[in-house]
């Protein structure tokens, strides 16, 4: 009996987990925004063959996706132009000047990313991702490592 009572505990709590992890699923497909076919077409047209996770992002959206196995994410606005390309660099690829000011104004922080991001008007700009306490902070920086504004991170 003890053994029928433990199988059934078991599988109770097989159950249990198989429709939590379902529940993700739906979750994520829930999140996942409708992208507009001339925002889609933009991007298979830009980066052919690349799968992209998007988002909604400041009225536009954000495709998130690997390019040549490094971590990038490209905005458009809602007719398919693509407004920036954001690209993940290693900190060693950061403007001196940028790193500098990381080291003085958070000398507590650790960096978690740096993000090379070029306009559709090939403004350069470099974000900081810095962390401390499980919150962070993006810095942004022009093309020369001049600091611009600082952010909350999403």
């Amino acid at each position: 009996m003890k053994r029928v009572m433990l199988a059934m505990l078991i599988g109770l709590f097989c159950t249990a987990t198989f429709a939590q992890s379902k529940e993700t699923d739906n979750e994520k497909k829930e999140k996942q925004p409708v992208v507009p076919a001339e925002v889609t077409q933009a991007f298979a047209k830009e980066f052919p063959g690349k799968k992209a996770t998007w988002d909604s992002e400041d009225g536009g959206f954000e495709a998130e996706f690997k390019l040549n196995g490094i971590d990038a994410s490209a905005t458009y606005n809602k007719a398919g132009h693509r407004e920036s390309l954001e690209i993940a660099i290693k900190t060693e690829e950061l403007p001196a000047t940028a790193m500098e000011y990381v080291k003085k104004n958070y000398p507590l922080h650790k960096i978690t990313e740096a993000a090379k991001i070029t306009t559709d008007k090939n403004v350069v700009t470099y974000e900081i991702e810095v962390g401390k306490n499980g919150k962070s902070l993006d810095v942004i920086f022009d093309a020369n490592g001049k600091f611009i504004k600082q952010e909350e991170s999403d």
